[in-house]
């Protein structure tokens, strides 16, 4: 590491005074969160089995949200989609071999413990991140960074994503620290060094692959057009996409697409074991109907005839409810199909979804199909009980309008609003992930705290900016009650 560097990898990890009282509530509380999941499903994922992915996928349910890390954790394999993760199973290998080491130890699997230690680790250095954002880089007071600390980890998806074993929280993380040191740079007039760049794209791209853009704006907005001259351009840029896409092509070859193989021939093999069981059954049962059917009187016959028709029709009517009702889509139309492309949707409505799921279910929880899977049982679109919940989204989302303007002076604040700007592209104008939105959250909506932040800044000499602040108060606690109550009551209730 380069010791002239701005920003040192101690610094940036090392809890300064004036943070040790937000940090010291803010773990707790992300501790009480965690053990809130660990105690739903401790009996449920800690015994040893030998097929954990059927495990996890299919007794975990918290919204939309993967147990995939729980699975890689017990048992290592490229279990994420490797083109939209292509590094992160490798992150997850050595927590893989801590695992195997308790296990061996303990006698059974401490997945839930090490994702959750991960996950409170990732959560941590969010709010810290967040907190340094507004206090270091957008310079408002130590109470108002605190204040927008709280109100921000308030938001419903924002409390799920350090609670839920995902890769949301991780990505959370990498992107607020590419956020503050960028920060730091430009206020500093410094430039985003090459092994800077490198690090931070192969980390965050690692992770999610989109968010790997992400870095590319911010060397856009730290380095300026330098970043397009040939050793940048190639070194830092071209050089670490194509090596992650090397790794996401050869991950799957290699090790996605022989398992798959494997597992398509065992399928089709236990389908025609179970098909040659039916056919011998159904032989076997028209053999006795056969002979009980020459022993009746013609009356009889007749009846038995008019009986096995009726069961026909009802279990051919039984079979096309069913495929009718595999077919209901949870998604819209996509642009065309393709690899990539077939995750687009173009049909489902932008304004409803921006209103209930955007800056709705991200922040306030529905009461109606609470925490529900889109994939599962849960509505595309939910609307709330009350108007008032409306009332709140409205406020919030006219805060962080007014934010905007406050900054719109900030080479800083338009690079936040570049990653927003990103997301919703990807989001609401293609439609990628559309159908539960909310899920992302964690990539995008720490830009409402930061454009508040800008806001407070503008207002602080100012007679309304106490009552500004009474207003984020006032939200940040109706958050939090109005979210944790939903979640206590949806995991034990």
């Amino acid at each position: 590491m380069n010791t002239n560097s701005l920003l040192s990898a101690f610094r940036l990890f090392r809890v300064k005074r004036e943070e040790r009282p937000l940090a010291t509530v803010m773990l707790l509380v992300f501790l009480a969160l965690d053990a809130l999941v660990i105690c739903k499903y401790y009996d449920v994922f800690t015994p040893q089995t030998t097929y954990y992915w059927h495990l996890f996928i299919s007794k975990f349910h918290i919204s939309g949200f993967d147990p995939i890390t729980y699975s890689v954790v017990s048992n290592w394999t490229a279990g994420y989609n490797v083109y939209r993760h292509p590094l992160l199973a490798f992150f997850m290998y050595v927590p893989y071999l801590i695992n195997q080491g308790l296990m061996w130890l303990t006698g059974i699997n401490c997945a839930i413990f090490i994702v959750s230690a991960i996950q409170l680790f990732a959560a941590f250095y969010s709010m810290l991140f967040l907190y340094r954002i507004c206090r270091e880089v957008v310079g408002v007071s130590r109470t108002d960074s605190t204040l927008l600390t709280v109100f921000y980890f308030g938001f419903a998806f924002v409390m799920l994503s350090t609670m839920a074993p995902d890769h949301f929280v991780i990505s959370m993380m990498l992107l607020l620290l590419a956020l503050y040191v960028s920060g730091k740079l430009i206020l500093k007039g410094k430039k985003l060094s090459g092994w800077q760049a490198v690090t931070y794209f192969f980390i965050t791209a690692g992770t999610s692959l989109n968010n790997g853009l992400k870095i590319y704006l911010s060397e856009l907005f730290v380095n300026g057009w330098r970043i397009f001259r040939p050793k940048f351009l190639f070194g830092c840029i071209l050089l670490p996409a194509a090596l992650t896409w090397g790794v996401a092509r050869m991950s799957y070859d290699h090790i996605v697409w022989p398992r798959d193989v494997a597992a398509k021939a065992a399928r089709e093999k236990a389908k025609a074991e179970k098909e040659a069981k039916r056919k011998a059954e159904q032989a076997e049962l028209a053999r006795r109907d056969s002979i009980a059917f020459a022993a009746f009187t013609t009356a009889q016959q007749d009846s038995a005839i008019a009986a096995k028709a009726e069961r026909d029709s009802i279990n051919k009517a039984k079979v096309a409810a069913a495929k009718k009702k595999k077919r209901v889509r949870k998604n819209g139309k996509p642009i065309a199909n393709g690899e990539f492309i077939s995750w687009t949707d173009v049909t489902t409505s932008r304004s409803e979804s921006i209103v209930e799921n955007l800056f709705g279910e991200s922040i306030q929880l529905h009461q109606d199909y609470l925490l529900g899977d889109v994939l599962r049982t849960r509505p595309m679109m939910v609307h709330y009980r009350y108007a008032f919940n409306y009332i709140i989204e409205g406020i919030i989302a006219l805060l962080f309008v007014l934010g905007i303007w406050a900054g719109r002076r900030s080479r800083f604040f338009w690079l936040a609003m570049s990653y927003f700007a990103l997301d919703m592209v990807l989001h609401v104008g293609l439609g990628f992930g559309i159908n539960e939105v909310y899920i992302m959250s964690a990539h995008w909506i720490y830009i409402i705290p930061i454009a508040v932040a800008f806001l407070l800044k503008a207002t602080e000499k100012r007679r309304k900016a106490l009552a500004l602040k009474g207003l984020i108060a006032a939200l940040a606690a109706y958050l939090w009650v109005w979210n944790v109550s939903l979640i206590v009551q949806y995991l034990f209730f």
